[in-house]
Order: C-alpha cells, then structure tokens, then sequence
C-alpha cells in the first residue's frame, strides 16, 4: 500500500479504500481503477491524497462496521465544516443540534468497543476532522461513564466548539501560515473561548467546560497538575479525548503515536487524566483485542491471544519467532517486556491475524468481511 499525494495520482492506481461523498454516497470502491475523471473528482473534493494499492497487492480487508464509520465519518466533517464556518461568521449556530443528535444515534448507545480508525488530515482540514473524532470519543465515554442526557450534549458540543477560534485564520487565506506558529494556535483556541461564550450565553456549562480543558492543557505544558483546579466531569473527559486524538493523529508531516503509547501517557498522569475517564475511553475503543499484531521493546514481534482485562497494556502474547506464549500479566515473569506499538498498514489499520489464534485453539469470532465488487477486469 501507498500515499500518493493528489498531483502525483495516475490513470490505473487501485484504491485501498473507499471514497464517499458529503451525502456518504459511496463515489469509488475499493480497488476501483482510477480513471481522469476519478482523478479530477479527487481535486475537487479537496482530498490531499490518496492510498492506493500495489499491483498485485489484494485489497485490504474490512468489516461492514468499518465501511459504516468510514461513511460516517466523511459525511460529518463536512456537517462540522460547514456548521464551525457558520457560526463564526454568523455568531449563531445553525445545524449544531443535528450534528450531535447523529453522534448519539450512531454512536451514543453502543455495547462493545469499536475500531477507531484515524484518517489522513491537512493542515486545511486538520481542525474539522479533530474536532469529529473527539467529538465522537466524548460521545461513547459519555455513554460508558452513563452521564444525564443533558449532560452528554454540553460535552459533545464542547467537544465540536473546543478549537473554533482556529476557524476564523482557516476562513482567511492570507492568515493560514500563521497555523505554523505555536503561540498564534494558543493565542487563537483562546479567542475562541470567547466566540463560545458570545454564541452559547444561555450554556455557561460549554463555556465552562472549554475552558477548564484549556486551563488543564496549558497547566500541562507547564509540567504541573490539576488539583488546584475544581473541575466538572465534561472537561475531565473533554481533556482526555483531546490528547488522545491529538497524539494518534495521522498527518502528513508528523508520525503519530501508536494508541498504545497514547494509552500509557494517559494512564501515567493520573493527576492529569482521571482514571475513571480513562477507562471509559478504553472501554469504548478496541485496542489490544486478540488477533492484534504488536511489538515488544526486545524487538519481538507478537501477536495478541487474550486481553488483560485488569491491565489493558499487558495482555497473554504468542511470540511469531518461536511460538512461545507469553503472559505480560505475569509480571513475576515478564515485568521487564511490555508492548511498545501496535504493527499497522500504512493506512492506519491494525494487521490481524485471526489464523493464528484458532491454530493455537483459541475460539475467537472471525470478523465478516465484505466482499469487494470493485477492480474485477
């Protein structure tokens, strides 16, 4: 699999994976062949790029569930884009309320933890497609921690309106190389607490909760805690779903950090990350699930067997290079191994190898797979 950027997309090249538009009509399959007008359908979307397979590469599996929050997911970062725009211009919100009430339809009632998939982001849409996927964290933590219903919007809407004070430099084209400077970016999230506060008035509690997040960030980056800080539980779940996605992000000019590394920053801190809200986002996201391939810092590599419901981070391994099982749960043992990275494709999937777990005479549940329709000659 590859990144090609836009400009360097030909004629040919099979998609790796699917491409909708704003209406989540499914535009290109996977391992459709790109054709001109593929290509220039790609540049007026605005896409900076796209993964493509290797010739005889086969196309990468994935689950009906997969497809589902890929579709969704690119039908609401247009919702957000053009509802943020909105409101900065406007000063009023517009389609807010249906952007959240779809966020708890879709994802606001589950019973199991789901693949969190991040996608691809620019410098241009970096923002939106941040402000969904911790928006979509909230909305699951909020499910798992069974907060009041009014309580879970105030925190989704934050979540959605945390970083809107970048949007007025996004809108303005001659203003965007200041998102390359730091203290512009912090300077802007601060003007934008006061954009919230303009907008949303009669919601002290949105107000209240940006602004304790940022609080706790900049008190962060100035190495010390919160525990000077009276916080409300919006901001304590706001906070962890921001740095969370903020770590595992994909861009184009910074290595994400595996969920794994993301993982133990949140549960190191504990005077930062509330530990209860920690483990409603490990409750909500699939992690280190059997059949996940991982690598340990003896430079091993392993796959998952079971998961260590007690500790997430060290769950029972069978080791590819000479089968042998080992249970990181057994500190005795193995407290000097641990799990370093999660082993990926280049397009941020975990490798799964669920062969391997029945050979070992695991009973495990084979993921349905959808069947490919597209690339057939």
């Amino acid at each position: 699999m590859l990144f090609v950027k836009t400009e360097d997309l030909k004629q040919g090249m099979r998609l790796a994976r699917p491409i909708y538009n704003k209406n989540g009509v499914l535009l290109f399959e996977r391992d459709s062949r790109l054709t001109k007008q593929g290509i220039d359908s790609v540049k007026n979307f605005g896409l900076i790029g796209l993964f493509v397979l290797e010739p005889a590469e086969p196309v990468p599996p994935m689950t009906q569930e997969d497809l589902d929050f890929e579709r969704f997911q690119t039908m609401a970062v247009f919702q957000i884009k053009d509802e943020l725009d909105y409101i900065v211009r406007m000063g009023k919100p517009s389609k807010l309320q249906s952007i959240v009430d779809s966020l708890i339809k879709n994802y606001g009632h589950l019973d199991r933890s789901i693949n969190f998939v991040q996608n691809l982001r620019s410098g241009e849409d970096y923002t939106y497609k941040h402000a969904l996927n911790v928006a979509l964290l909230c909305t699951m933590m909020t499910h798992v921690l069974n907060m009041r219903v009014d309580e879970r919007q105030d925190v989704i809407i934050a979540a959605l309106l945390h970083d809107i004070g970048i949007i007025p430099l996004l809108l303005n084209q001659k203003e965007r190389y200041k998102l390359d400077d730091p203290s512009v970016v912090h300077a802007a999230k601060v003007d934008g607490l006061r954009i919230i506060e303009n907008t949303f008035a009669s919601s002290p509690n949105i107000k209240r909760i940006c602004f304790q997040c940022q609080r706790i960030l900049d008190k962060f980056e100035e190495g010390d805690g919160y525990q000077n800080i009276k916080l409300v539980e919006g901001a304590k779940i706001l906070v962890v779903a921001e740095v969370f996605d903020t770590m595992t992000a994909m861009q184009l000019d910074k290595e994400p950090d595996s969920e794994v590394a993301a993982i133990k920053h949140l549960l190191e801190n504990p005077d930062l990350f509330d530990p209860k809200v920690v483990d409603a986002l490990i409750a909500s996201i699939n992690i280190l699930t059997p059949g996940v391939s991982v690598e340990l810092n003896t430079g091993a590599k392993a796959l998952v067997l079971a998961a260590n419901k007690v500790n997430i981070l060290r769950p029972m391994l069978l080791c590819f290079e000479d089968n042998s099982i080992i249970d990181l749960g057994n500190e005795f043992i193995y407290g000097d191994m641990e799990i370093v990275d999660i082993m990926k494709t280049m397009d941020n999937r975990h490798i799964m190898d669920m062969a391997a777990l029945k050979k070992q005479g695991f009973d495990v549940e084979e993921p349905e797979y959808v069947a490919v329709t597209a690339g057939k000659d």
